[in-house]
């Protein structure tokens, strides 16, 4: 059987930074493995994407095509959305190559399942989580498929989407080494997002009130063995020269010791490779953060989200805010750089919290200033998702109504201080260019006050 995996559109425009699609290319893998013949398109790296997609279907003439959808929409505040892209996807491989059954799957397909597929009926099947496993058992058995983890069909009228399947065995995980899309596409193309993901795990336990990992992933973490995960890089770096990586867990550095493990292994190899990832501020401490940093870490990125400690309980992060200091004193201090992501007007923000924040912002800007490695701050408001508890919170809260379309962008970011990001924003951008510009500091507060910033007189 022929099968075409296709990853759907996940960006807005086409110059922007490429992304391999790991997902798709893990089950093009597997599936080559099982003896399916497999072809994968990227539309994200085509200079015309529908016309590339045409071609590939009536020259592969495929029999089933998996769709990837990755994102729902761009995140980031915005408000466009990568729905239309996908039904125009969805639409043309029905018409150009009615003959190939289309399975759909993907992290934003995952949360959205029953309405994606009743939405566009030229779907046949979709997939929920995990898919190395349900897969290929569908399309063993495309006519009458038994019950699978995560599988979704048509019932009549009704789509069934059963649970998804979290718990499959990282020691069996098969990366995609043999690689079908040119990674000359993702490398040349990227200034600085490393283009290639690599996994150490899934799962995540924390429980952060507005995240649908634990839903698609499970609670449990399920760690790759370490000397997979170096194996994978290095193949990749010795077959197709990639220097840089990005680690795709929703917190790199949990367990403590796993990521510890990988860095002594990459050491030990002597492999001249770059990577970062998100790390949870609580477990990076003096031991090991050096010890990242001489493994080839480029870049420490930290998502406490709530910039005070009202909000971290709200997110439900575990954290305080002593941690995310401490976590910002150490950072500055080695020669990598640090990003930093918080959410902006959380449920429960009050003109005290927005202080609080502002100082904290301050004190991270100022930690960071004579070692000037401080990227960026990064400032968003909450995209409310389905089965989050921030959804069932902003239902509470009268921001979203029982009938809302959470399919596309909705955010939370109520009166009155539905503002107060455009005013963190214009602190974070005046801070960071005088940090990288070296512009000196005269006497008083060239910044402004925190009670400026939350009137909203600067």
């Amino acid at each position: 059987m022929r099968v075409l995996m296709v990853q759907a559109l996940s960006t807005e425009e086409p110059f922007q930074e490429k992304v391999y699609p790991l997902g798709a290319a893990i089950l093009a893998n597997w599936l080559g493995q099982a003896g399916f013949e497999v072809d994968l398109l990227d539309l994200n790296v085509a200079r015309e994407p529908y016309q590339a997609l045409k071609e590939k279907l009536l020259g592969f003439r495929p029999e089933a095509v998996g769709l990837s959808l990755r994102n729902i929409d761009p995140l980031g505040n915005k408000t466009s959305s990568l729905i239309p892209p996908f039904a125009v996807t969805v639409r043309l491989i029905s018409a150009v190559w009615p003959k190939a059954r289309i399975i759909a799957g993907g992290t934003g397909f995952s949360l959205f399942p029953g309405r994606l597929m009743r939405e566009f009926p030229q779907i046949r099947y979709g997939v929920v989580g995990e898919a190395e496993m349900t897969l290929p058992a569908l399309l063993a058995s495309l006519d009458n498929p038994p019950s699978l983890p995560g599988l979704c069909v048509r019932k009549g009228d009704r789509v069934v989407v059963n649970p998804p399947a979290r718990h499959f065995d990282m020691s069996h995980y098969s990366p995609p080494v043999n690689l079908l899309a040119d990674p000359v596409l993702y490398t040349a193309a990227n200034r600085y997002v490393p283009p290639f993901g690599i996994e150490t795990k899934r799962g995540c336990g924390i429980g952060c009130t507005y995240c649908a990992y634990p839903l698609l992933q499970g609670k449990r973490l399920r760690c790759r063995p370490v000397g997979q995960v170096v194996d994978q890089m290095e193949l990749l770096n010795k077959q197709y020269g990639i220097e840089r990586f990005h680690f795709t867990d929703p917190v790199l550095n949990t367990p403590r010791g796993h990521l510890e493990t990988i860095c002594e292994e990459i050491l030990r190899r002597k492999l001249s490779v770059r990577w970062n990832g998100f790390f949870r501020e609580d477990l990076v401490d003096e031991n090991n953060i050096g010890l990242f940093e001489q493994a080839g870490c480029e870049c420490f990125s930290f998502s406490p989200d709530g910039l005070s400690q009202e909000a971290l309980d709200v997110l439900g992060k575990g954290l305080s805010v002593a941690h995310i200091l401490k976590a910002a004193k150490l950072a500055s201090r080695t020669g990598v750089l640090s990003v930093y992501h918080f959410m902006v007007n959380v449920p429960g923000e009050t003109v005290k919290t927005a202080e609080r924040g502002i100082r904290l912002l301050a004190e991270i800007f100022d930690l960071h200033a004579a070692g000037r490695n401080l990227g960026t701050v990064v400032l968003n408001n909450i995209r409310i998702l389905p089965g989050t508890p921030m959804e069932a919170m902003a239902r509470e809260l009268g921001v979203i109504e029982k009938d809302t379309d959470l399919l596309y962008p909705v955010y939370f970011n109520p009166r009155p201080f539905d503002t107060l990001r455009y005013r963190l924003e214009t602190l974070q951008l005046t801070r960071n260019v005088f940090l990288w510009q070296e512009v000196p500091r005269n006497e008083g507060n060239p910044f402004g006050t925190p009670a400026e910033y939350q009137s909203g007189t600067l």
